[in-house]
């Protein structure tokens, strides 16, 4: 009896030390923001279209081509970059959602957004690329040093927090099929400028329209 105990407790540590020591990747948790942080390499995780953001994403000489047609970034600004303030107390939150003429609303369930520090190559892309729905170049490596990001929870709702003094592009994206009158599903984008200043909490809730 004591040999066969014995040999259990042998079985279960031998289990605990196996399992135990095996790495286990950590999940993306909602809510959680910071600078270069929560951006998965799996384009499942992606919901956001950052497309024009990078543009690169394959070795393909066609694809490469192509970038010919795009419209040039500007040099990146790094003397703007470097000025901005890496730490904060702000907080910006609110819900991210897009609405019909009807007043139909379609919030954006666990979707990512990102905060995009308003310099003069924000401001192209801003007015190129979203206002103007035009391909760009390939961004910049560095660019993505200075993105804040956070994820939506199942109401839309989203919060940045440690948010330094400044001015920013809040973007994100609501995937949207049936329920909006496609066939296929859509990630409709959207982009708009916030400002944060000290402790300050800011509410401005990101929508959209169907089209």
């Amino acid at each position: 009896m004591k040999k066969k105990y014995l040999l259990l407790l042998v079985s279960l540590f031998t289990l605990w030390f196996t399992t135990g020591c095996v790495e286990r990747e950590l999940p993306y948790l909602p809510g959680e923001s910071g600078y270069g942080q929560g951006w998965g390499s799996s384009e499942d995780e992606e919901n956001i279209d950052i497309s024009d953001i990078d543009q690169n994403m394959t070795e393909s000489g066609a694809m490469l081509s192509e970038e010919a047609y795009k419209v040039p970034r500007i040099p990146f600004p790094m003397d703007e970059y470097v000025r901005l303030a890496r730490v904060g107390k702000g907080t910006v939150k609110g819900q991210i959602y897009i609405t019909d003429g009807y007043g139909k609303k379609v919030v954006g369930k666990a979707t990512r957004l990102y905060l995009n520090p308003k310099t003069s190559y924000s401001d192209q892309w801003y007015q190129e690329s979203y206002i103007g729905g035009q391909k760009m170049q390939k961004a910049d490596d560095r660019l993505f040093n200075y993105l804040r990001f956070t994820s939506s929870d199942a109401n839309g709702n989203f919060s940045f927090y440690g948010v330094p003094s400044g001015s920013y592009y809040l973007i994100g994206t609501v995937r949207c099929g049936m329920e909006c009158g496609y066939d296929t599903p859509k990630s409709i984008r959207i982009a708009t400028l916030v400002t944060v200043k000290g402790n300050q909490v800011v509410q401005k809730d990101l929508v959209g329209q169907m089209y």
